[in-house]
């Protein structure tokens, strides 16, 4: 296992940076990394489909990812693109490639019908991360996408329902072709049985998941938060997958549930390693499964196929389009994107073979031509890229960040007293605040009075780019760890120089870290406070206030100055000793010759000298108060 596990890694080491490098996508490297170790190529690797079954978390992990991305609301708003769109696709594909079957091939309209509701599913995996990776997954066609994708999802729960109906071998019991552990019970009661389940998947994930996500994250232990993460992922698979429904939509529900937890985006940082992973070990077995020496014998068939199934479903997701209105400069895109086969017609080949609803001739070459067409599915996509830029009317139109107002959008680290004092003010001048936060009980507080909060790390990019940091104005960096927020600068400058940041400064040292990264703003935490607190002890000690208030807006002015200057210095021992001990004394003489000055203009004030104040106002200005003015 290890050895198996060492070349597919070695594989995607290899393919995946070429593939990019050339424009050809991590999909289709992927894709071409699994032909090469393959049987019919270097033949490192033969049948792995254990393998295959292990990389379809890949799927699942994805769909709970993209969940988290969808607030109830915003599915709700989705409802009749999913109904709609989704459900006429899928029996408009079904229809017409059944008719082929039936019609043109002569087959049993048993097998012509399995065959149509197994190929007028698409790839989720492959459209997904495609859209994605070329930032077409926010776009209208993209979001339409999806929603047929979504409903292919749960159209597969009636398609394995029906399967059993058409087989030419009844005496072959549910429960065989089944790991549904209620495959034998009346289908009133599988129904009763699913629908408790995603209740209880809908109701545990605000329920259960948020407070036990709260009590982990109290513990301030990553891996033990990562680790929950994916035993909830995958015990909601396992929990769907029993009862015979999909793994991937359990999950996406569980993320529809928790998108609204401040915990989302620390969880999206958390599974998206994974997800990754997996997916690109599932391309890798899709691309070692396709069986080249059938390819090479019945070549023209097979590519005539690949091209018919392509064309059918482009033609009709194309006919969608324009019926529901999707912009016209997108409606090639959605044609394109969802005109392959999927994955979960691996699924339905196994249970229609088991069935004897397909022979083993016919299973092999629709599996084979599923999968070309899964090959060729980026391809289509680079196609309509390169269309795209050379039509200057087909430029896409990017849709802007859910719920984020790129014009007025900060983006606060940490939400303690200091972080919610300038959160206040900026909200109240219009700005729309996203706060990132890591105290859990601290997050549960603000999140009772309305506050839009988020549980998560700032010094990691996912979460930084889940936030908006790439449209956002300004940063601000409110925290008490010093060290962490040097990191989150650094990651900031490196990834969104157009980012304005300002910083909290903890104390002196910090100040002068922060002035050596170029910060745009920052301010040392307890200085105004002792500033504003020291004026008030100078009132209660016999001063008059404007001459309290004048001393503390010389001390501040003088010390803004000398951070300045300072700062410079910082590292050198020596030369910082000498300069911080002259400043101190400067200070000193500032004051008190402005002490003096003040007496002279009061005496002077009340008639006891006659040329005082021009003594005073003409005296020469000293270097080191030349700064002050």
């Amino acid at each position: 296992m290890l050895e198996i596990a060492l070349i597919y890694l070695a594989a995607a080491i290899v393919a995946v940076p070429i593939a990019k490098r050339v424009g050809l996508g991590s999909v289709l490297g992927y894709l071409i990394a699994g032909i090469l170790i393959g049987p019919y190529a270097l033949g490192v690797v033969g049948d792995q489909t254990d393998v295959m079954h292990f990389a379809e978390f890949g799927v699942v992990m994805m769909l709970f990812l993209v969940g988290l991305e969808l607030q109830p609301s915003r599915l709700w708003t989705l409802r009749h693109s999913i109904l709609g769109l989704g459900g006429l696709q899928v029996v408009l594909s079904a229809a017409a490639i059944f008719a082929f079957c039936y019609w043109f091939f002569a087959m049993h309209w048993q097998t012509a019908l399995a065959i149509g509701l197994m190929l007028a599913l698409s790839s989720t995996a492959i459209v997904l991360q495609s859209l994605e990776e070329k930032g077409w997954l926010k776009q209208e066609a993209g979001q339409n996408a999806f929603s047929v994708l979504l409903f292919q999802d749960i159209a597969i729960i009636p398609i394995l329902a029906l399967l059993p109906l058409l087989a030419f071998a009844p005496q072959t019991s549910t429960k065989e072709i089944s790991d549904s552990i209620i495959a034998s019970w009346p289908v009133w009661q599988q129904v009763c049985v699913s629908v408790a389940v995603i209740a209880a998947i809908i109701a545990g994930g605000k329920y259960v998941s948020a407070p036990l996500f709260r009590y982990i994250a109290q513990t301030h232990m990553r891996e033990i938060f990562t680790i929950f993460a994916l035993f909830l992922v995958v015990a909601i698979a396992l929990v769907m997958q029993s009862i015979g429904l999909s793994p991937a939509l359990g999950t996406f529900l569980a993320g529809v549930v928790l998108a609204e937890s401040e915990f989302r985006h620390e969880l999206e940082a958390d599974i998206e390693p994974f997800k990754g992973l997996l997916l690109g070990l599932f391309f890798i077995t899709v691309g070692a499964s396709i069986n080249f020496e059938l390819l090479f014998n019945e070549f023209s068939t097979v590519i005539g196929l690949v091209v018919l199934l392509i064309v059918v479903k482009a033609c009709i997701l194309f006919a969608l389009a324009v019926t529901f209105k999707i912009n016209s400069k997108q409606q090639l895109l959605f044609a394109l994107a969802l005109a392959q086969g999927g994955e979960f017609a691996f699924v339905l080949l196994s249970v229609t073979t088991t069935l004897s609803i397909l022979t083993p001739e016919q299973t092999s070459l629709v599996t084979l031509v599923v999968a070309v067409s899964m090959l060729i599915a980026p391809l289509l996509l680079m196609v309509y890229e390169q269309i795209q830029k050379r039509s200057s009317s087909a430029l896409p139109e990017f849709d802007k960040p859910e719920q984020i107002s790129t014009a007025k959008h900060v983006i606060i680290a940490g939400y303690g007293r200091f972080g919610q004092i300038m959160g206040r003010l900026l909200h109240a001048q219009g700005y729309e605040i996203t706060v990132l936060d890591h105290s859990p009980s601290q997050i549960e507080l603000l999140r009772r009075f309305g506050n839009t909060v988020f549980y998560g790390d700032a010094a990691r990019q996912e979460l930084l780019e889940a936030a908006g940091a790439h449209t956002a104005q300004m940063l601000v960096i409110a925290i008490d760890n010093p060290d962490k927020t040097i990191e989150i600068i650094k990651l900031a400058h490196k990834n969104y120089p157009q980012l304005k940041i300002v910083a909290r400064a903890i104390d002196r040292r910090h100040a002068y870290q922060l002035l050596n990264l170029k910060v745009d703003a920052f301010n040392r935490e307890t200085v105004d406070s002792a500033i504003n607190l020291a004026v008030e002890a100078l009132e209660l000690l016999g001063n008059t206030k404007q001459d309290a208030e004048r001393a503390g807006k010389l001390f501040r002015d003088h010390d803004r100055a000398a951070v300045l200057q300072l700062a410079a210095l910082w590292g050198d021992d020596a030369s910082y000793g000498v300069a911080v001990r002259q400043r101190m004394e400067d200070l000193k003489q500032v004051l008190q010759q402005d002490k003096q000055a003040q007496s002279d203009l009061n005496t002077c004030d009340s008639g006891d000298c006659e040329n005082g104040l021009t003594e005073v106002t003409s005296k020469p200005k000293k270097p080191d108060d030349a700064h002050l003015e």
